[in-house]
């Protein structure tokens, strides 16, 4: 059954209503993006360098965190994740952009499972070009854009899954890092280019033992007729044990609440 406009601007002011005061109630300002380049880390657990095209996966224990790096050029980089608890837990974005009043995954901000936890902190991005909302690439949207049989990210996510023993229905959307997808006024994804910058990283702090897959494939919106996926750097090391007043912890209600039930899972 459809509404009517007035159903519709009822609906819109009391979701505008909850954004008022879920805004209101960060008791905390975001810092800038992270200056480039990005500080030497002296003891790195572990590097490893994704070539185009191609996937990696890995396990994280809570506390550990992970570089992303855009030192080899432009290349988009999609990862999902799942508890290493239990995998029936997973990222979810679309509760990660709801329960933050924001699209933009920058500095200070947490990335929540699908049972209301929080998976991961945004310790430190350069820029807050990334994609939370469209996903990766798929066979369907490379053969729509480039010649031959190439790699995607679904299919990759696909072989992660199965590596785990999980199946295609255990696999959550993707985040897509270094992919400046924008949404218009009408809802139109747009890709920005001019948010793009040499250097750009992003670190993540594990907040529970989690499984990430990563897959470096071009993002669906990326203009360049060309598939031309540059290798992604990856890094690994140990993150000192946050502070009571830690940026990600205390930066929204959203996050108080979500580290609040992290707690309550280790009881």
């Amino acid at each position: 059954m459809s509404r009517t406009p007035d159903q519709i601007a009822a609906d819109r002011a009391r979701y505008e209503e909850h954004q008022r005061k879920g805004l209101q109630n960060a008791p905390k300002a975001l810092p800038g993006p992270s200056t480039i380049p990005a500080a030497e880390i002296a003891n790195p657990i572990h590097t490893e360098t994704i070539p185009g095209g191609w996937y990696w996966s890995t396990m994280l224990k809570a506390g550990d965190t992970i570089r992303l790096s855009q030192s080899n050029g432009p290349s988009a980089i999609s990862m999902i994740a799942w508890s290493e608890a239990d995998t029936s837990e997973r990222l979810n974005l679309p509760d990660t952009v709801k329960v933050q009043w924001t699209t933009a995954i920058a500095k200070g901000r947490v990335l929540f499972s699908d049972m209301g936890r929080v998976m991961f902190s945004v310790t430190e991005a350069a820029s807050s070009a990334h994609d939370g909302l469209v996903g990766g690439s798929t066979a369907a949207s490379n053969a729509a854009k480039y010649p031959g049989d190439i790699r995607n990210t679904r299919d990759n996510f696909i072989l992660v899954a199965g590596k785990l023993g999980l199946d295609r229905r255990d696999i959550p959307s993707a985040l897509t890092f270094f992919a400046p997808v924008r949404v218009l006024d009408d809802g139109t994804f747009v890709w920005r280019e001019d948010l793009r910058q040499a250097g750009d990283y992003v670190e993540l702090r594990a907040e529970m033992d989690v499984i990430i897959g990563l897959s470096n494939c071009p993002h669906p919106f990326d203009p360049n007729p060309a598939y031309a996926p540059q290798p992604v750097e990856v890094m690994r090391y140990r993150a000192p044990t946050p502070t009571a007043d830690d940026l990600c912890r205390t930066a929204t209600a959203e996050a108080l609440r979500g580290f609040e039930n992290n707690a309550m899972q280790l009881v």
